[in-house]
């Protein structure tokens, strides 16, 4: 089962890597807190503290390496205006 998941990790483009590593950092966070007490103990508080920081973290990671990697792209192919 390993083998399998490893290979799917790294069929999958690069934003999309760093954007499931940090929704997976962003869920862990969430979980601390909840362990810690700032989430109230109720099912719809602790799925919106996980949902929210896990999308938070995952989507605005994906975007900035998504812009990075359009930015290498261009200036490797020459296409900036200087």
């Amino acid at each position: 089962m390993s083998g399998s998941s490893t290979s799917f990790f790294r069929r999958m483009n690069m934003p999309l890597r760093v954007g499931l590593i940090f929704a997976i950092a962003g869920v862990t966070l969430a979980v601390v807190g909840i362990i810690r007490g700032n989430v109230p103990l109720n099912p719809v508080s602790i799925l919106l503290a996980l949902g929210i920081s896990g999308l938070s973290w995952g989507v605005v990671s994906w975007a900035i390496a998504t812009a990075v990697m359009d930015v290498e792209g261009d200036i490797a192919a020459g296409d900036v205006d200087e």
